[in-house]
């Protein structure tokens, strides 16, 4: 029986009761408040799989819809160039600004050479050395937010993750040029945060963004993997919630069924929004 049946049967159920003098209506209460909590439930988790979609757009879906003459760079120049991170020059309507995203696969072949959009501190670092450039030469800086978090492996924490997600923290928040963060689909953890500060922080309306994966909060704090869904309510992690939270600027609305059904629709929105974004803080003194 659907949820809509069951609300059906509980009200005929209430009615019954109030019509006979029966006791029972502080049961009927608390039962329609659990079909409320598991209709929450069940709408958050529609959320992140929307958010997860293997056929939602990712940043490079984005870029080149939006900006004019993408030049991408690579490299950190101590390390290695990270494929999870994209970054580059190109225009937006005229304007010269630094784009800075990170970027899943599409393919198991991609998704192996991108690592799932899971940036390696020489991603962090590349990262920080466009937006310093970006600052020199006074161009602004879009960032594209799309991960589960940064990779945790043995060869990223010895090249010191932590540390280069600090970093970024900090001079990212000093930047003496206008940041627009932009959460397009997943914003997990600190992976996030390493490119998530900024002067406007967007989120697609089926984007999701919190401290940790349901499935992790699920194991660690729940004991039980299998709760994914609780966990994912109980986290907050909505572009709605951080609304109300006040912990973004802002919700870009997507296309009906998500920004796959209309990547061009999605695209022009999220332009409309940045360049606004952009026009707004570029009059403003650094």
């Amino acid at each position: 029986m659907t949820g809509t049946g069951i609300g059906e049967k509980v009200d005929e159920l209430k009615k019954l009761i109030a019509s006979s003098g029966l006791e029972g209506l502080e049961e009927i209460a608390l039962l329609e408040e659990k079909l409320r909590s598991q209709s929450r439930v069940e709408g958050v988790w529609k959320l992140v799989e929307l958010a997860r979609h293997p056929d939602r757009p990712y940043s490079l879906d984005y870029i080149p819809r939006i900006f004019d003459g993408f030049i991408e760079l690579h490299g950190d120049r101590a390390y290695a160039d990270d494929p999870a991170i994209v970054g580059g020059l190109a225009f937006l309507d005229g304007r010269p600004v630094t784009i800075i995203a990170q970027q899943k696969g599409r393919t198991l072949k991609e998704n192996v050479r991108r690592n799932h959009g899971m940036a390696n501190p020489e991603g962090y670092r590349k990262a920080l050395r466009l937006a310093k450039a970006a600052e020199k030469f006074r161009r602004p800086i879009v960032t594209f937010v799309d991960t589960s978090g940064a990779y945790p492996g043995i060869g990223s924490e010895e090249r010191g993750v932590a540390e280069a997600i600090a970093r970024n923290l900090r001079d990212f928040s000093q930047l003496l040029t206008p940041i627009v963060c932009v959460i397009i689909g997943e914003g997990g953890s600190g992976g996030a945060l390493g490119i998530c500060v900024g002067d406007k922080i967007r989120m697609l309306e089926n984007a999701i963004c919190s401290v940790i994966s349901p499935e992790g909060c699920a194991a660690i704090l729940l004991r039980d993997p299998s709760r994914a869904k609780d966990a994912a309510a109980m986290l907050r992690i909505t572009s709605a919630d951080l609304r109300a939270f006040r912990m973004i600027s802002g919700v870009i609305p997507e296309p009906e069924g998500g920004a796959q059904k209309d990547v061009d629709a999605m695209a022009g929105a999220l332009k409309a929004v940045i360049k606004k974004d952009l026009d707004e803080l570029c009059a403003k003194k650094p």
